[in-house]
């Protein structure tokens, strides 16, 4: 149960660091709410999780979700920058979520 506490967690970060875009510097009542309550039930979801993976496996797994997850949404919603550099480096994260995940 662990585990899909943290992939939770990692989606919730998603979910808040995206928000975060829409809040508009937290000027936005609606938007900032969701992201808080987001970022709360992230936080919650990791918490969970760490009471039986390791924290630092945990807490890398969670940032590297949300670091994949918001770098690829930030292409596909945002249109940023797609370079051969910058989907080489999601993969390293990959690999390095995928390591973890094994080790």
């Amino acid at each position: 149960m662990a585990w899909i506490y943290l992939l939770i967690a990692g989606c919730l970060e998603i979910g808040w660091a995206i928000g975060l875009k829409y809040t508009d510097g937290w000027s936005r009542f609606w938007p900032s709410v969701l992201t808080l309550v987001t970022m709360i039930a992230s936080f919650y979801c990791l918490a969970l999780a760490v009471k039986e993976i390791p924290i630092g496996t945990g807490y890398a797994i969670w940032t590297g979700i949300g670091a994949v997850g918001t770098a690829t949404l930030g292409i596909l919603l945002f249109a940023e920058p797609v370079s051969a550099m910058r989907i080489a480096c999601i993969a390293l994260i990959v690999a390095g979520i995928v390591g973890l995940k094994l080790a």
